[in-house]
């Protein structure tokens, strides 16, 4: 998805947007983009998605279905807007964690 926008890398991963037009013409597409920043931007919402389902089963028991898709839902939304007004790689980690929150909680 936007980790093979042009714009969205040359603005937050200008090294790996860099490698990837340094290295254009090589056909190997493994490891294409060689950086941990991004791949922990990229897995951080897998992440806490995965960790938020193990809670919100807990948050259901205690409080009922409704606050809790009522409080995934809140924070889903205010993790795309983060991710919507960042301006760095801190903050799109952020709010990609925040959206993996609201989407554990939703599974649930």
């Amino acid at each position: 998805g936007v980790t093979s926008m042009d714009v969205f890398l040359e603005k937050f991963f200008p090294s790996v947007y860099r490698k990837m037009h340094q290295n254009a013409a090589s056909t190997n597409q493994y490891c294409k983009f060689d950086s941990q920043l991004l791949t922990m931007f990229t897995s951080s919402l897998y992440l806490a998605g995965l960790v938020a389902s193990f809670f919100a089963s807990s948050v259901t028991r205690m409080f009922g279905r409704k606050v809790s898709m009522i409080s995934g839902g809140l924070t889903f939304l205010v993790g795309a807007a983060i991710n919507g007004a960042a301006m760095n790689v801190a903050l799109l980690i952020v709010g990609r964690i925040l959206l993996g929150f609201g989407v554990g909680f939703a599974n649930q």
